[in-house]
C-alpha cells in the first residue's frame, strides 16, 4: 500500500460520499499567512452588557429571569419562523424557491458568563444534556417540525456574537443539506449491507486506535479518516440508536464526559480556548423510524497551526476538492498528547 503519511491522496467520506485530498508532503512548506492577534483577557463570571447573562436585558427588550442553571428561550432575531405559511415557487426547473417554516431558540449553558463546555462541571454539563434531549423531543413533536439541529458556534473567530456559553437550536420543516447528505449515505449503506455505516466505523476505528483521541463507555471521539479541518473530530455513539432521545441516563453522562474531555483537550492544543462549530446529526423528527441513523457529533474547529493560525477554504477547494496537509493521524496524535 502506498506510504499515506508522505504521498499526495484522496480520502472518501462515506457519510456524505465526497472526497478530500491529502498532502502530508507540504507540512514543512514556510507558513506566511494571516496570523490573528491574542484574546487573552479573561471574561467576568458576570457581565453586565451581556445580554444572555441572567436579569440583564436582551437585545430584543425582553429582561432574562435569574436562572441558575439552563436556560431556553426563543430567538429575539429568529432565523426561522412558525407562522410562516407553506408556499412554493417554480419556472422553468431553473427558478424554484420554498417557505421554510421552523423555530429558533437559545439555550444558555450556565449562569456564568467565563464558562466552556471544557470548563464546567459534570454535573452541570449533565443539566445541558439534558434539556438537549427535551428541546429536540419538544420541537420534534411540532407538526410543521421534520428537522431539529441543535450546534453551538464557540468563539468570534467562529462568529459567535456573545462569549457567555451557549448554543442555538434550529427547527426546520425540510431537511438540512449535510443530513440529507448523509441521511441517503446511512440508508444505501444499510440497504446494501444489511448493518449500520456509523456501527461499523466506530469498531473499525476502536480496533486501529490511530485516529482515537477519546473514549468512554458510551461515546467514542475520533479525527475522522476523511476529516478536512485539521483538528476536525466526530464524537459516536457506540451503541446503536438514532436520535439523542435513545440515551439512557448512564449514556447523557457519558455524553456530557465525552464532550467535556475532547473541548479540554482543544483547549490545551495550543493553550487557548479553542473556538468551534458544533453540532449533533441525528434522525429526522418526521415520524419515520429512520433506522439507518446513527446518533454522532461533529466538532468543526478552525485552527491551523497555533492559536493565530487558522485555516481557509479557498481556491482549489473552493471550485474543486477540499484539501488538507496534516493527516487524521497526526492530529489525532497530537490531541491525545495534550
Amino acid at each position: 500500500m502506498f506510504d499515506w503519511k508522505q504521498e499526495p491522496h484522496r480520502r472518501y467520506n462515506p457519510l456524505t460520499r465526497k472526497w478530500v485530498l491529502v498532502s502530508p508532503q507540504r507540512t514543512a512548506r514556510p507558513w506566511q499567512g494571516q496570523i490573528e492577534p491574542d484574546d487573552a483577557a479573561r471574561a467576568a463570571e458576570y457581565d453586565p452588557e451581556c445580554y444572555l447573562c441572567p436579569g440583564n436585558a436582551r437585545a430584543g427588550g425582553v429582561s432574562n429571569p435569574n436562572y441558575t442553571a439552563t436556560f431556553v428561550f426563543d430567538n429575539d432575531f429568529a432565523t426561522l419562523q412558525a407562522g410562516t405559511a407553506l408556499d412554493r415557487f417554480e419556472q422553468d426547473g431553473l427558478l424554484i424557491a420554498e417557505t421554510e417554516p421552523g423555530i429558533c431558540r437559545v439555550v444558555c449553558f450556565s449562569p456564568r458568563h467565563d464558562l466552556t463546555i471544557a470548563g464546567m462541571e459534570l454535573a452541570d454539563l449533565r443539566r445541558v444534556v439534558d434539556t438537549w434531549v427535551e428541546q429536540w423531543g419538544e420541537l420534534g413533536r411540532h407538526p410543521v417540525i421534520n428537522y431539529v439541529q441543535i450546534f453551538e458556534n464557540r468563539g468570534a473567530m467562529m462568529g459567535a456574537s456573545n462569549p457567555h456559553p451557549h448554543c442555538q437550536i434550529w427547527a426546520g420543516h425540510s431537511l438540512p443539506n449535510e443530513v440529507a447528505l448523509e441521511q441517503a449515505s446511512q440508508k444505501a449503506w444499510r440497504e446494501e449491507r444489511g448493518r449500520c455505516l456509523l456501527c461499523e466505523y466506530a469498531k473499525l476505528e476502536r480496533a486501529a486506535g490511530s485516529r482515537v483521541v477519546e473514549q468512554n463507555e458510551s461515546f467514542l471521539t475520533v479525527v475522522p479518516f476523511w476529516a478536512v479541518w485539521p483538528f476536525e473530530t466526530l464524537v459516536i455513539a457506540r451503541r446503536h440508536m438514532a436520535a439523542i432521545d435513545g440515551l439512557t441516563s448512564a449514556e447523557r453522562d457519558g455524553l456530557a464526559d465525552i464532550l467535556k474531555r475532547t473541548a479540554a483537550r482543544y483547549d490545551r492544543l495550543f493553550q487557548v480556548s479553542f473556538p468551534y462549530s458544533f453540532g449533533f446529526h441525528q434522525r429526522p423528527s418526521d415520524g419515520e423510524g429512520h433506522d439507518e441513523w446513527h446518533l454522532h457529533a461533529h466538532f468543526y474547529p478552525p485552527l491551523l497551526r497555533s492559536a493565530k493560525v487558522r485555516k481557509f477554504l479557498v481556491g482549489y477547494e473552493m471550485l474543486a476538492t477540499p484539501q488538507r496537509d496534516l493527516t487524521p493521524e497526526a492530529a489525532a496524535e497530537r490531541l491525545r498528547g495534550v
